[in-house]
């Protein structure tokens, strides 16, 4: 594109389009548009496995009944093949990581100028549409896996056994406690930090890519390279919001394993 008048140049429209809507400076920066798309998401997902709840029937199913007990037994399934103890958080906590990142995920299959051009008509400079695609909410949500993971140690464990397994693992002898502490803290840290990039990583570079296109001309060309890329993404988004979610209870199964 030509930096004449208004129009902006190549470089002016991919910067556009990866700057976040944003309040406050510095480390209390918050990006309005990511929280807001992840909440409103998270209310949809809601509001509509509830409506399939309470409007379930015990006979022939509707076609979106059928989908949410489909994914209800695949989730389940997943659930039981990995996680051994016994917990009545674990399905619903699984179900809800999945459905979550994967709302987030495909709002990467809509068009990269719609929502943010009717934003900008209402007068709102920026906003970025892929909350998976913005590290604050991946590293937000695997640092809550975190938590449940520190939570189901001690409580498995207790805190005795919990700090054993920092102390005593893999080399099984006083001496060797500050080299296991070093070791095992690693280990532990890079669950959720490797967790929330791999997410992160994944979505930001499908969101490149189709901001990449969104800017080539001829505009059909535009549509040549998308809608194949649009159909491999599908499968993207799909195994992604999965090995965020199987991760997740892999890692709370292996807290609260006995060692």
């Amino acid at each position: 594109m030509a930096a004449t008048g208004d129009v902006l140049t190549s470089q002016d429209y991919i910067s556009h389009h990866l700057t976040h809507l944003q309040v406050g400076s510095g480390f209390w920066t918050l990006n309005i548009d990511s929280l807001l798309v992840s909440v409103v998401l998270g209310m949809l997902f809601l509001w509509l496995f509830h409506k399939v709840a309470t409007r379930a029937t015990s006979g022939v199913p509707g076609k979106l009944q059928c989908a949410v007990e489909l994914l209800f037994g695949f989730i389940d399934h997943s659930v039981k093949d990995v996680f051994h103890a016994k917990s009545k958080l674990i399905a619903p906590l699984a179900l809800t990581i999945f459905v979550w990142v994967f709302l987030m995920n495909l709002m990467d299959l809509l068009p990269v100028d719609l929502i943010p051009y009717g934003a900008q008509l209402l007068g709102v400079p920026y906003l970025r549409v892929v909350p998976s695609a913005d590290v604050n909410i991946t590293m937000s949500m695997a640092f809550g896996v975190f938590f449940l993971i520190i939570y189901f140690s001690i409580k498995e464990k207790g805190v005795s056994g919990f700090v054993k397994e920092l102390t005593l693992q893999p080399l099984n002898h006083w001496s060797m406690i500050p080299v296991n502490l070093v070791l095992e803290t690693v280990s532990l840290v890079a669950k959720p930090i490797s967790l929330g990039l791999r997410l992160f990583g994944n979505m930001y570079a499908g969101e490149m890519i189709f901001i990449l296109i969104a800017g080539l001309l001829p505009w059909w060309s535009q549509w040549a390279l998308n809608v194949p890329w649009a159909i491999f993404h599908i499968l993207i988004i799909t195994l992604q919001a999965f090995i965020f979610m199987i991760l997740s209870v892999v890692y709370l199964s292996m807290a609260a394993e006995e060692h």
